[in-house]
């Protein structure tokens, strides 16, 4: 979440984070409750690992999705910040980076799409629940990131470098 001294986060941004968060919860509850059952009484329900599972997927998707604008996505930055002094080298390879990211996004987005197109007709073993829903979170992704990629090579945002952790 935002420190005081940072910016207030955007509003899609707050959206994901609250999702992330139902998520972890409802993962969390449903895990718990079936150990209980479990062990305490010794039957289970069926559903929590495949809950569980589609869960864990949705929120590592919207984390992704959530982190990038933050500029928390591990970057590699050295070779690149050496290029801080040539403005034009600097530029030219901020967009290489990007176009280079927005092809990631396209290659995940149509894997993505395939998997969804093939799941609709399938269903989980459990929840019933058309398993598109497994891909479908790495096809709305790719998407998400892909905007956000297409924007700044439109405004040609610059490259931020500075990372608030320093790797060791």
């Amino acid at each position: 979440m935002n420190t005081p001294d940072q910016p207030k986060a955007h509003p899609l941004q707050r959206a994901a984070q609250t999702l992330m968060a139902v998520c972890l919860a409802v993962m969390a509850c449903s895990v718990f409750l079936n150990v209980v059952l479990r062990y305490g009484f010794g039957s289970g329900v069926a559903a929590s690992e495949e809950l569980s599972r589609l869960l864990f997927v949705w929120m590592v998707f919207l984390g992704a999705a959530a982190a990038y604008p933050a500029g928390e996505h591990m970057a590699f930055t050295s070779l690149v910040g050496l290029l801080r002094r040539r403005p034009l080298a600097f530029k030219a390879a901020t967009l290489l980076i990007r176009l280079l990211v927005l092809l990631a996004c396209v290659l995940l987005g149509r894997g993505a799409w395939q998997q969804v197109v093939v799941g609709m007709d399938s269903h989980s073993v459990v929840l019933k629940a058309p398993a598109a829903l497994l891909p479908l979170p790495a096809l709305l992704c790719a998407i998400a990131i892909g905007a956000m990629v297409v924007w700044e090579i439109i405004k040609a945002k610059p490259l931020d470098l500075g990372h608030g952790v320093d790797v060791e």
